[in-house]
């Protein structure tokens, strides 16, 4: 593709991208100003939300401008585009880790409810996503390192994705080694949570407090996170499987369009989380209903906590 030349399939996928990014931008900054606004939400899942919702301001801001460069083929330094290449590649991995520590959070909070608090702590979760931040630049930049298509010329090259970047790194490190094991980790996790919390409903509701209220929410908590992990499987497995397509079948062709619709879905997942938060979680629901009110609309407005979660600080139990 000439880097002069825009046909419609290549101007709908630039409008899209610019779309999703708006959404993402707002959505999650509208995440982090609920957060900051709230005490409730200030714990230490919400900590990992934060930086879900930081990796998807980044995916909007600097994620999303690089791969519509490097779609229009752009003439660059080759370790330019190589450079751009890598970007795309990390942020996957700071969403992924931080949804792999969110499940492990969720797993202990059932498992191990009375000692959970004294383990993990706000120092310890702050510790727990510098190393997943710092894993994933490591995992990003490797290609950095010689696993590239350089063969000898470092010259100005038409920048494409193919053009720089080696699908053996891509398929077997990255989506193979960073990217399924966690989501299996995570499923098998998921489904001992839910099996546990099952078993504490139906056997001992009468004898839990508030007949089993608290631990019901904790029950649809443990839901919504799961549905972050859903969405986020759905968003990134079809550009994964079309990557080992085009690896493993050397003679396979994959339609432009479909795999610009597997790059925008992977993308459009940064715009997804902030309305799961918003539909799922009635803290953040109301801390969003109180900004739009009082600094959208300018009407007079108290941030007003749910009665649950006064239920829940009474009783000492952290459901979020």
């Amino acid at each position: 593709m000439s880097t002069m030349s825009l046909d419609s399939l290549d101007v709908v996928y630039i409008v899209v991208e610019a779309v999703i990014g708006i959404c993402a931008v707002v959505g999650n900054a509208l995440v982090i100003w609920a957060v900051k606004l709230n005490p409730a939400l200030q714990k230490t899942t919400f900590f990992y939300i934060i930086s879900l919702a930081l990796t998807d301001i980044a995916v909007a801001i600097l994620v999303i401008p690089l791969a519509i460069t490097v779609s229009l083929g752009v003439v660059i330094h080759f370790y330019s585009c190589l450079f751009m290449c890598c970007l795309l590649m990390i942020f996957p991995h700071p969403s992924i880790l931080s949804l792999l520590a969110i499940t492990i959070d969720r797993y202990l909070r059932v498992k191990l409810p009375t000692r959970y608090k004294a383990t993990i702590t706000k120092k310890g979760v702050c510790v727990i996503l510098r190393l997943c931040w710092l894993v994933s630049v490591l995992v990003g930049l490797v290609p950095m390192l010689g696993w590239n298509q350089h063969a000898g010329d470092s010259g100005y090259i038409e920048c494409h994705y193919l053009a720089v970047m080696r699908m053996d790194y891509v398929v077997y490190f990255s989506f193979f080694t960073w990217l399924l094991p966690p989501l299996l980790i995570m499923c098998t996790l998921y489904a001992k949570i839910f099996y546990i919390m099952w078993t504490k409903l139906s056997r001992n509701s009468a004898s839990l407090p508030d007949g089993g209220t608290v631990y019901a929410k904790a029950y649809k908590t443990a839901k919504y996170m799961a549905l972050l992990l859903f969405l986020f499987a759905v968003s990134w497995l079809p550009l994964g499987i079309l990557n080992c397509i085009s690896y493993f079948c050397l003679s396979c062709t994959i339609p432009r369009t479909l795999m610009y619709l597997s790059i925008l879905l992977s993308h459009a997942n940064s715009a997804m989380n902030p309305v799961v938060y918003a539909f799922k979680i009635q803290k953040f629901k109301e801390t969003c209903t109180f900004i739009l009110r009082t600094y959208i609309l300018f009407q007079k407005s108290e941030l007003v906590v749910s009665s649950a979660e006064h239920m829940t600080e009474q009783l000492g139990v952290s459901v979020i």
